[in-house]
């Protein structure tokens, strides 16, 4: 009840927020404007004067839950994002933003209020990647749903030969200053380094040559790497310009790898007398299949600091870890990224 009366109360009085050009912001009530400078009206300091040239921005506050600890938060794009995933949090028409990150930029651009599309890149311009969400409309404050793609290529790294993509759903319950989020989706990649055929049927191939040609053909070929692959991420405010990121992944990626091996059943024969005929030798090719089990998993805790409505910086440690058939490889990957609304 409180809440709802603070929320009507906010509404009636028409609450801005004002940003001077040295950075000083005041949330109050707009009493006047006479074409040289305002009255407002401020719960801490009562009412202020400020002349309209000092003034870099007024932003109208729409809901009491975008003050937080007596500061502005704005309900923007940067909320729409973890570390690596996003969440189903619709971006609203014309909020764009950028992200800087030590490997590379990225840009995204709100076409509607529920569809944004958004390009991701190197500081080489390579590999690219296309990302695309749209948030579909559930009429409830506290739960979005949204479906998500990226589709990338190598660029001109390896001639346009690599490709790969990813396609997901997300499930988003709490507000833009606490949330929950998981998805799953389904990931490809093909590095495409080298190509050829699919892999040999298994079995045993007896030939005339050491070089066994079905083998030889497909051992060239680096199989695609494919999946379903899960997330579970969340962030909370946790003081009046910072809020605590969680973020997780993991994909479960199954492949198929053979081995061959080539035993001489009978040499080769060169006639020594004319017409100096060359009789070929016969060879046993065993081709055994082998199933692997690969699972990759990251964990990325971190805080993003806003001081300004329009821009934030973000400091995640994470740590990767990369399961195949009992072995285990971990490394820690530290992010660090810069937000800007534009």
């Amino acid at each position: 009840m409180g809440a709802n009366a603070q929320t009507d109360t906010t509404k009636a009085k028409k609450l801005s927020l004002i940003t001077k050009n040295d950075g000083t912001e005041y949330i109050g009530e707009i009493l006047s404007d006479d074409g040289r400078e305002i009255l407002i009206m401020t719960e801490k300091l009562g009412k202020i004067y400020i002349p309209k040239s000092s003034i870099q921005s007024i932003v109208a506050i729409e809901s009491d839950s975008e003050i937080v600890h007596g500061e502005y938060r704005s309900t923007g794009p940067f909320t729409t994002r973890y570390a690596f995933t996003t969440n189903a949090l619709p971006i609203k028409k014309g909020e764009n933003y950028a992200i800087i990150n030590l490997y590379g930029p990225e840009v995204h651009f709100a076409i509607s209020d529920n569809f944004n599309l958004g390009v991701m890149s190197t500081w080489i311009a390579s590999p690219f990647v296309l990302a695309a969400k749209y948030t579909f409309d559930t009429q409830s404050e506290t739960f979005n749903v949204s479906l998500g793609t990226l589709f990338g290529t190598s660029g001109y790294l390896n001639n346009f030969r690599g490709f790969g993509g990813l396609h997901f759903i997300n499930f988003t319950g709490g507000t833009r200053e606490k949330n929950i989020t998981f998805s799953a989706g389904y990931c490809y990649l093909q590095a495409g380094f080298t190509w050829g055929g699919g892999l040999p049927d298994e079995g045993t191939y007896i030939t005339q040559s050491s070089y066994f040609d079905s083998w030889a053909y497909s051992n060239g070929r680096r199989p695609m790497v494919h999946g379903p692959m899960a997330s579970l991420a969340g962030m909370v405010q946790v003081g009046k310009k910072a809020t605590f990121i969680f973020d997780s992944m993991v994909g479960y990626f199954p492949r198929t790898t053979y081995s061959a091996s080539t035993t001489e059943l009978s040499a080769p024969y060169n006639d020594p007398n004319p017409p100096y005929n060359y009789i070929p030798g016969s060879y046993e090719h065993v081709i055994t299949h082998t199933r692997s089990d690969e699972v990759a998993m990251f964990l990325m805790p971190g805080m993003r600091f806003q001081s300004q409505p329009n821009r934030a910086f973000q400091v995640s440690l994470a740590g990767v870890t990369y399961f195949r058939n009992g072995s285990v490889l971990a490394f820690p990957m530290p992010m660090l990224s810069w937000y800007f609304k534009f």
